[in-house]
């Protein structure tokens, strides 16, 4: 009899991985590790584990404080996590990766507002885990009936448990898109698992029974059997060899065997042994004739059944992906081949190529440039090309590297690339002597002077970055690339300034950034178009620097105000979008009101003093003191503060005339007729000069908008 073993059997990558971390937590503990639940479901290797110092406990409550727990490939959700940290527990976290996943998803599609439904065993551990993180707010589902039932409100999200069939997952999400608006697909079902299955339909098409080694509770297991009988097999579930019968093989040309993913190599390596045992004593064994047909009797599968379990089974593996591809892969060296990152080391990554193991890509092989952690490159469940090393090295494993499938691909597209003068995308890796090295595929430089528009002070800035830039020179043989960001950031900045030219209207109001400051004004970066804000648009007071409002780096909201679009120039004013103090200037500063004031600057004809910023008056000179006054600095100086009196108010010319005089003369008890008439003309000797205020717009420039009248003064005034 001749015993063929399924392609895909024993240990998955999960339960592997969960294995060697118990083992080396064991070597370095000598105190009880506690395992959440049955670290893997075999009998076998629990008991194993058992002898080992590692014992199986229910719940958490039955870890001392201080000890280790291992949790195990299935998974458990945050409140075992949290309870764990209260009782300072060590953990030690064998949560498959692809189980990591589907947890991390339902926490935050949760978080996103999402009704997370999970397809899966209501009572399977991995369900339990994946819906802690949901705050126990995900809903279970087995299969599309069950979903039929339920009406979330809001959009729903559909993770699946790790070892779900393809097929009923999808079933599901078509039900669910029939009650909900929006429903996110979020398959995280195992590849391993499907190709499992599809090893052992393809295995039992071939053999004349089957043998399956698993635990009896396994599900993955269960399931594999039962896939097998569907196919019309005659098909045995057992745990170890002892549980073999001789009867089973009577008349068997061709026995196949399989396993489940918590089975150990070695369990399936005693069982293939007796197997093999087996035959040879039912070829010299007379007395099992009888015990043979009684088996047949009960195992004869009727034609018609195993014919439409046939076809079902081999719809359901079409439908599930599992196509007749499932052989496994003989590499070559030079060879470049896709693959699923399914575990992320310290200085390694394993892939699935679809060979007899997985594949190891060195840290130094998985990009062109110097790389600190495998994470910053890949994730699991990333699907990535790599490039054959080594078939098998000194220890049989199989040598891959990312860093030489993307350079073959990058070194044609960059070429394509040059000719056609579009940019390529890449990540900026390390900062170097004169720019930056940009990882493309290969490794590529990118000069300082070239990275951006204008001058950088700061390269580091750009580290880790996802950038966009040109390719300006290209050497495959010296394996040189020469990058340019600058000449995309031109292009677009020249697309971006001819559609705002053609776009901007005077008195638009737009969002700006200072980009640099002159005597005269500040350039704004309006959106590719750099506007220039003329000091005298800035304030509605005087300032002597731009500085005094605005600085480098500063989002102003400003209104353009001119737009020459043959010269490219665009005039913009800040003031015109801030209130302006004279439009209630006339409540504020009422005739006859005495108000603190600054004397802001000098002329020969009287002082100009500010009410606030914007806002100035004029103190003629005959209104400085009640004596005669030959110069404005025998009485007050620039920079001092005084009180004045409001004589008139002018909001359309803009005009405040004021009066220290009247000021004193009021707290000196009384004040002259004259004089107030000289308030309001220059002098009180008359209706004549009283109504005579000629105005001269032509000198408001020189003389701050006074008028004739105000500069004589009270030269007319009798009493003088």
């Amino acid at each position: 009899m001749e015993v063929r073993r399924a392609a895909r059997a024993g240990f998955c990558f999960g339960v592997k991985r969960a294995m060697e971390l118990v083992l080396v937590t064991a070597g370095g503990v000598r105190e009880p590790i506690y395992s959440l639940g049955p670290l893997i479901h075999n009998p076998q290797v629990v008991a194993d584990l058992a002898g080992r110092g590692i014992w199986e406990v229910q719940d958490i409550s039955q870890v001392p404080a201080g000890a280790t727990l291992i949790i195990r490939s299935h998974g458990v959700g945050p409140k075992v996590l949290s309870q764990a940290r209260e009782k300072q527990i060590k953990v030690v976290d064998a949560t498959c990766p692809f189980v990591g996943r589907a947890q991390h998803l339902a926490r935050d599609l949760t978080a996103k507002g999402y009704q997370v439904v999970v397809v899966g065993d209501k009572e399977h551990p991995e369900v339990h885990g994946i819906v802690g993180w949901t705050g126990d707010c995900g809903l279970v589902v087995q299969n599309p009936e069950e979903a039929r039932g339920l009406k979330p409100p809001g959009p729903v999200a559909v993770v699946a448990q790790t070892t779900q069939p393809a097929a009923n997952y999808r079933a599901v999400v078509e039900v669910l898109k029939q009650s909900s608006e929006q429903v996110l697909e979020c398959n995280t079902i195992c590849d391993a698992t499907g190709q499992r299955q599809s090893a052992a339909i393809e295995l039992a098409g071939q053999v004349d029974m089957m043998v399956v080694v698993g635990g009896a509770n396994s599900a993955n297991t269960g399931k594999l059997a039962d896939l097998c009988r569907a196919a019309g097999t005659p098909t045995y579930q057992i745990e170890t060899a002892a549980e073999l019968k001789g009867v089973w093989f009577r008349g068997v040309q061709v026995a196949g065997l399989t396993a489940g993913a918590s089975t150990p190599e070695w369990i399936i390596e005693e069982v293939c042994e007796r197997m093999n045992e087996l035959e040879e004593k039912i070829g010299t064994d007379e007395n099992v004739s009888e015990e043979v047909e009684a088996v047949e009797a009960e195992t004869e599968v009727p034609e018609e059944t195993a014919v439409d379990a046939g076809d079902s089974v081999e719809e359901e593996a079409q439908e599930e992906g599992m196509g007749d591809d499932v052989e496994v892969k003989n590499l070559r060296h030079g060879e470049i081949v896709r693959g699923v990152v399914v575990q992320v080391g310290q200085d390694e990554v394993l892939v699935d190529v679809g060979a007899k193991s997985e594949g190891v890509i060195p840290i130094r092989e998985l990009s062109c440039c110097d790389v600190n952690s495998p994470e910053e490159i890949v994730k699991v469940g990333d699907e990535i090309d790599v490039y054959v090393l080594k078939a098998e090295d000194n220890e049989g494993r199989l040598i891959l590297s990312k860093e030489k499938a993307d350079a073959e691909k990058a070194w044609v597209t960059l070429e394509d690339l040059l000719d056609s003068g579009e940019a390529v995308e890449g990540v900026v890796r390390e900062v170097v002597k004169g720019g930056l090295l940009v990882d493309v595929g290969v490794r590529a430089f990118l000069p300082a002077s070239l990275v951006e528009r204008g001058y950088v002070e700061d390269l580091s800035k750009h580290l880790n970055l996802t950038i966009r830039a040109k390719v300006i020179e290209l050497n495959r043989g010296r394996r040189k690339v020469i990058l340019s960001r600058k000449a995309v950031m031109e292009q677009e900045y020249a697309v971006q300034r001819q559609q705002l030219m053609e776009n901007l209207a005077e008195g638009h109001v737009l969002s700006g950034v200072v980009r640099r400051l002159t005597q005269f004004g500040a350039f704004v970066d309006i959106g590719g178009v750099d506007g220039l804000l003329h000091i005298s648009e800035m304030a509605w007071h005087r300032i002597n620097h731009p500085s005094e409002v605005v600085k480098v780096g500063d989002e102003l909201e400003i209104m353009v105000l001119r737009v020459d679009r043959e010269s490219e120039k665009v005039s913009l004013g800040l003031k015109q979008v801030l209130p302006n103090p004279w439009d209630d200037v006339e409540t504020k500063y009422p005739v006859d009101k005495l108000v603190e004031a600054k004397v802001v600057r000098l002329a020969p004809f009287g002082a100009f003093v500010q009410l606030e910023p914007g806002v100035e008056g004029l103190v003629h000179i005959s209104h400085l003191a009640d004596y005669h006054v030959a110069k404005p600095d025998e009485v007050v100086s620039e920079g001092e503060t005084v009180t004045v009196k409001v004589l008139s108010v002018d909001p359309v010319e803009k005009r405040i005339r004021l009066s220290i005089r009247e000021v004193n003369r009021e707290k000196g008890g009384g004040s002259s007729g004259g004089g107030a008439g000289g308030a309001g003309g220059g002098g009180g000797g008359g209706r004549q000069n009283r109504d005579f205020q000629p105005k001269v717009p032509e000198q408001e420039n020189a003389f701050g908008g006074a008028t004739i009248g105000e500069m004589v003064g009270d030269i007319f005034d009798e009493k003088k």
